[in-house]
């Protein structure tokens, strides 16, 4: 397009040309010589250069080629100045690359729907988030019984598909059959067979789980995902159709599903292998869940018909629901379980994302993260704006010459705004990298401890237009007061000396951005001495165990089929080899340790104590000596020691929170209570109360009961028989043993190939996993405050270095008339405090109203903690007088004589 324009004008001068030369022939005709002619041609003609630019001008693409021009004036510019430019573009990139790294966590978590085909359709039965198993009333029905799914299934023609799947996934012991090596954990789920039908997704290799794969009967097979066929099995084909034992059991690999497909939920360590439902029973034996009305288990996910009404659904929900209940109820039940069945309510909410628990879990710290994140970019804008201003202002004189000699203001104000885009949308290619390292950075924060989340750190299509449209915004918004500056400029005053007024009125523009920037500074830092404070006080409250020299052992037993004499035999075995260990000075295993993320909980009965409503207690399963190898204080009585055999008294020590609950008033030392009605276990002693579940909440009442020490009834209970199923082994070290892992590994392998080694980690480490969020915002907050201040700091010092330029001649004035450079130091000290200071006096009621922000996220400390914000600006009034004492200097040591002769 440009190629014709340029001809079309070529043309026009040339027909220019051709009628005053036609002129001039007349002209010479009538008998004027050849000067005189040509004269009198262009004058009755008219300004011809005038007539091409008015062609020009009329052009419909002149203002692209306008539009090129001041690009490439633009960059030139830019590529001159280097110093300004990589100073812009660096502040810029950091704002930026933070605001896109939040974007891609926030996008992923909060947005992204599920990688499988129309995610629109999905819908889900429940709307809360549960865990793992609860048997009775949920208020909420959200977690459901396999019966349950089934009577919904069949009375509930408004889905195309209804799948159920196994709550939460977890570990399993895979071993490939014929293969020599040792079992390895595989993250786990138990799914209907109609599950990948449902989501509408096709295997890659083999063939997905079908519904008759579901049936009673059915021969085991299970779907790998394709993460774990690539590195578990480097995409070795002839794994499709082999066997492996699954806890035990030979399953055949019918198929792997495809790539980023991670199932029904964004997660830390997502499914590596399908399992249908059927097959639970065959894992788990008399433990088994999958019959049992009263055990619920499962989350529902439907693909709902073209069409139907999901109000209408949820009420046909609510009715099937309850007639269930009633049909479980019989006859027998009572007014009070005919009320309560009656309150019961199920909600059917969209499943485009999955289930959502990551977004109910994180959607506090990633709003928290979104607005830190936000006050960095305003700082880093308003940076740029200043540099901005810096540039026109010294600039003003080109300017100035410019519009005397005809430039449109217009013209100026878009070259500046285009200098403004550039530079932004430079930082923000830079800040894609910053971005990705930042995003690689939170997740290893985020969820340390896993081994892997389907969340990528380079950014997707979503990311860049994101990235794209901030920086865009971002270069407009923040042009335009540099722009508009330009395009009021005076030629007459500049071209008179007027740019070298000595009033502070011709820096107001950029002493407001340097307050603004103080001010948000001042935000930041006392949000990162909060959110610091929090965790300090999170991670060295007294939690009621001790973490120095202390290793935790996550393992997965395999015990379906096993009599209680022979687990007992086992855990023997275990305690007496782990013990002799290199370097181990003590042993323990139990159902849980402290700050694992499991908790058992169930209604306890007292001997002559009707039962009450709040008659409640979390509870734990351990062997001798685990007390003393967690560090837990014993108070009175006795711990659990060798004595606690399956065939010995049933005995029970429990915490100091339970006796306050239970016995206010009295002694427990020798009083009995049960889980099912009995007195079955005796109380032999009270330990210090630990913390096992929440370390924000006060300790749980909790009693602790020996392994294997079970009634035959309890024991064809599959809930309390799963409670001897060992998930922990404590053990107490002397120093750092390096072969510790591998050594520990072996010997739980020799000893019983059906428990499976999860993972091997130091105690710390285990408790520190729970603060994964806390440390996040902290350390995010930490850095971004370190960063906003040194930010401020520098336009600080720039605006007040160049105040002293723009007053050179004043200072040398009075220095000529008799000021002490101690006066002059104070006078240049004086503006940056009074900078500094307008950004406290902004920056302390914003930080007062914005920390409200932060409650929920806080230990120990409350948001408008004076001594958070009186140390936040000490440290932002430290920097402010440190980045103003430089000018201060160089200003009292001008020369008036020099200062004088510049004038």
């Amino acid at each position: 397009m440009f190629g014709r324009r340029k001809r079309d004008s070529k043309d026009f001068s040339e027909e220019l040309q051709a009628h005053l030369a036609l002129e001039a022939d007349e002209l010479r005709s009538e008998g004027l010589d050849e000067k005189d002619a040509r004269a009198r041609a262009h004058r009755e003609f008219g300004n011809t250069i005038q007539s091409q630019e008015r062609f020009y001008e009329a052009s419909r693409w002149v203002w692209l080629e306008q539009l090129r021009k001041d690009i490439g004036l633009a960059l030139r510019q830019l590529a001159r100045n280097k110093s300004f430019t990589t100073v812009a573009v660096l502040t810029l990139a950091l704002g930026i690359g933070a605001n896109t790294a939040v974007f891609t966590l926030v996008n992923a978590v909060m947005l992204q729907p599920l990688p499988v085909p129309n995610p629109g359709e999905l819908y889900r039965i429940g709307d809360t988030d549960e865990c793992c198993v609860i048997s009775g009333s949920q208020g909420r029905f959200s977690i459901f019984a396999y019966p349950l799914y089934k009577y919904l299934r069949e009375h509930t023609p408004a889905f195309q598909e209804l799948a159920a799947f196994k709550a939460h996934p977890g570990p399993y012991s895979v071993v490939r059959v014929g293969g020599s090596g040792m079992s390895e954990p595989f993250q786990g789920q138990f799914v209907s067979g109609n599950y990948f039908t449902m989501f509408g997704v096709q295997a890659s290799a083999g063939r997905i789980m079908q519904a008759t794969d579901d049936a009673p009967g059915a021969s085991p097979i299970a779907v790998l995902s394709q993460r774990a066929w690539q590195e578990r099995f480097a995409l070795d084909p002839a794994v499709i159709g082999s066997s492996f034992l699954i806890n035990g059991i030979a399953f055949t690999i019918a198929g792997v599903a495809p790539p980023g497909f991670f199932g029904d939920t964004l997660l830390p360590d997502p499914p590596e292998l399908w399992m249908p439902l059927s097959s639970e029973p065959l894992i788990r034996g008399q433990n088994s869940l999958l019959n049992d009305p009263r055990q619920h288990w499962l989350y529902i996910i439907g693909r709902l018909k073209h069409g139907e009404s999901t109000a209408k659904l949820q009420a046909g929900l609510n009715v099937l629901l309850k007639q269930w209940l009633l049909e479980q109820a019989g006859t027998k039940s009572s007014e009070r379980d005919r009320d309560r069945i009656a309150k019961e309510y199920v909600g059917v909410v969209s499943a485009r994302s999955g289930i959502q628990s990551m977004k109910s879990q994180y959607n506090d710290g990633l709003k928290l993260m979104g607005i830190i994140s936000g006050l960095v970019l305003l700082i880093a804008c308003a940076n740029l704006a200043n540099l901005l201003l810096a540039r026109r202002t010294a600039g003003r004189l080109q300017d100035s010459i410019r519009i005397a000699l005809g430039a449109p203001r217009q013209r100026l104000i878009r070259q500046t705004l285009i200098e403004s885009v550039l530079l932004a949308l430079a930082a923000g290619a830079a800040g894609l990298f910053v971005a990705f390292a930042g995003t690689r950075a939170i997740l290893l924060i985020a969820f340390r401890g896993s081994g892997f989340v389907p969340i990528q750190a380079a950014p997707s299509s979503t990311v860049l237009m994101f990235a794209l449209l901030l920086s865009l915004l971002t270069g407009i918004l923040f042009g335009v007061v540099p722009a508009w500056i330009s395009g009021r400029t005076e030629p007459g005053d500049v071209l008179r000396g007027a740019n070298r007024s000595t009033g502070n009125h011709s820096t107001l523009p950029q002493r407001s951005l340097v307050v603004l920037q103080a001010a948000l500074s001042l935000v930041l830092l006392t949000f990162a001495g909060i959110l610091s404070t929090s965790l300090r006080n999170l991670e060295h409250q007294t939690f009621g165990f001790e973490t120095s020299g202390r290793m935790m052992v996550s393992v997965s037993p395999t015990f379906a089929g096993y009599s209680p004499d022979r687990i007992y035999g086992v855990y023997q075995q275990l305690e007496q080899r782990v013990s002799q260990i290199p370097g181990v000075r003590s042993a323990s295993f139990a159902l849980y340790s402290p700050m694992q993320g499991d908790n058992w909980s169930s209604t306890v009965h007292f001997e002559g104590r009707p039962l009450g409503e709040n008659d409640g207690s979390s509870w734990d399963r351990v062997s001798a000596h685990y007390f003393e190898t967690i560090g837990t204080r014993l108070i009175r009585g006795r711990l659990i020691d060798e004595r606690d055999t399956p065939n010995s008294r049933f005995v029970a020590v429990v915490n100091q929170t339970f006796v306050r609950k239970f016995f206010p008033n009295g002694d427990p030392i020798g009083k009995h209570f049960g889980l099912s009605g009995a007195g079955d276990y005796e109380i032999v002693g009270i330990v210090d109360d630990a913390k096992y579940h929440d370390a924000r909440d006060n300790p749980w009442p909790t009693f602790f009961l020996p392994l294997l020490q079970m009634s035959r009834e309890h024991w064809t209970s599959s809930a309390l028989a799963r409670s001897n199923n060992i998930a922990s082994i404590q053990l107490r070290i002397a120093g750092k043993t390096k072969s510790l892992e591998a050594t520990l590994r072996r010997t739980i392998a020799d000893i019983d190939p059906n428990l499976t080694v999860l993972k091997v980690r130091a105690f710390a480490d285990q408790l520190g996993a729970n603060f994964n969020q806390e440390r996040l915002l902290a350390r995010l907050t930490s850095l971004f405050g370190i960063l906003a201040l040194l930010v401020a700091s520098v336009g600080l010092y720039g605006i007040t270095a160049y105040a002293v330029i723009r007053r050179t001649s004043e200072i040398g004035v009075r220095i000529a008339l008799g000021a002490s450079r101690t006066r002059v130091v104070r006078m240049v000290l004086r503006s940056a405090a009074l900078q500094t200071g307008l950004g406290l006096g902004i920056g302390i009621p914003v930080a007062l109203w914005g920390s409200r922000f932060l409650a929920s996220q806080l230990y120990g400390v409350t948001p408008n903690d004076p001594t958070m914000l009186a140390g936040a600006a000490v440290v932002l009034g430290a920097c402010g007088v440190a980045a103003g004492i430089i000018p201060a200097l160089r200003a009292a040591g001008i020369d008036p004589i020099r200062a004088l002769r510049t004038e």
